[in-house]
């Protein structure tokens, strides 16, 4: 069993702060600093240029590809690199051929990352977005029904999808998994999905603009690559004529970058020392213990599942994280809902929780 003690040595905030809003931003360990500084130097010193230089670029994206894969259980042939889960949800709906009489399913709870690239399919393509309650999200596919398009944990409090009910219809589905990657066990491959999009900045704590986007290797050439880039093609030399490059790394965003990379895989080796199983047990087992903490002290706690989020309800939800911000607490405010969110990560310690248990009441 890993030390909760030794894991929280490698998180120099959490010196200072119970530092509770990884469902924003994950907390950044000390490796990742000392790699992007390291990136960063050795940039300053020898340039950005040459064979050698190029080829350490590739080499970092290909470490951090491998470690996607790792966290999401699939091959790094089936993950795209990309800047959030957002550019992976637009990835797909962008890049399947959705037309007038489509219709797209999503739930209630979703984050804007998800809306936002929603909207532009119902207006540029006339695809009809339909929008049910999260758990009744099995029920109301239809014969137009063409993708299923949710959270695999809902960013509002925690809620997890029934995936199997999901899969189960039939229908492609996709997943953002900006509250799940890293945070909950993932296997892409067991759960069934058709694509999985995720965030790095978050439950991985990489940097801000990173994340992946798995694709079913049975569903790849039905994608097709919505802005393409130098890696979207086999050969950029003839990008003209090329055919697409082997893989979902025809998706990835852009050019790999060293820094975003170097951090992302710093990070990520952090987290799979201590061992994946025990950071998603650890996490989730904290984040019980947390909401019924709060539920004994008579707090409304907003309907979860086994996930690591814990939303409460507050009359005024941003002068509530103000307060607990000025006390060392740092959660997030969700006004929209009228909640107050933690996020409880394998970092988390038992005085964490007790000092936000105690500060709320």
């Amino acid at each position: 069993m890993t030390d909760p003690e030794q894991l929280r040595t490698h998180f120099p905030v959490l010196a200072t702060r119970a530092y509770l809003n990884t469902g924003t931003e994950g907390p950044i360990p000390r490796a990742a600093a000392d790699a992007v500084q390291q990136r960063i130097t050795e940039d300053l010193s020898v340039g950005r240029g040459g064979s050698a230089y190029f080829q350490k670029v590739m080499e970092l994206a290909a470490e951090a590809r491998a470690g996607y894969a790792q966290a999401l259980g699939a091959a790094p042939s089936e993950v795209a690199l990309t800047s959030s889960t957002t550019f992976g949800v637009n990835t797909v709906l962008q890049g399947l051929p959705l037309g007038p009489g489509d219709e797209v399913i999503t739930s209630d709870q979703e984050h804007p990352g998800v809306y936002a690239p929603l909207r532009l399919v119902k207006l540029r393509h006339g695809v009809k977005v339909k929008v049910v309650p999260f758990a009744e999200l099995p029920g109301e596919v239809g014969p137009n029904t063409k993708l299923i398009a949710c959270s695999h944990v809902s960013w509002i409090a925690g809620e997890v999808a029934d995936v199997t009910a999901l899969t189960a219809t039939g229908v492609p589905v996709l997943l953002d998994a900006a509250q799940a990657l890293g945070a909950i066990p993932v296997d892409v491959n067991a759960l069934g999905v058709d694509y999985y999009a995720g965030s790095g900045q978050k439950w991985l704590c990489g940097p801000e603009g990173s994340g992946a986007l798995y694709v079913k290797p049975s569903r790849l050439d039905e994608l097709e690559p919505p802005m393409p880039t130098y890696g979207t093609v086999a050969d950029a030399h003839d990008a003209l004529s090329s055919e697409l490059a082997a893989g979902a790394a025809r998706f990835d965003d852009g050019f790999p970058t060293a820094v975003r990379s170097a951090w992302a895989v710093a990070s990520m080796g952090v987290l799979g020392g201590a061992g994946w199983e025990w950071v998603h047990e650890r996490a989730t087992t904290l984040a019980i213990a947390l909401a019924s903490q709060l539920r004994e002290r008579g707090l409304d706690v907003a309907a979860r599942g086994r996930s690591t989020l814990v939303s409460w309800k507050s009359d005024d939800p941003e002068a509530d994280v103000a307060r607990l911000a000025d006390a060392g607490i740092i959660v997030r405010s969700i006004p929209s809902a009228g909640l107050v969110r933690a996020s409880v990560g394998a970092w988390t310690s038992e005085d964490d929780i007790e000092r936000l248990v105690k500060a709320v009441v």
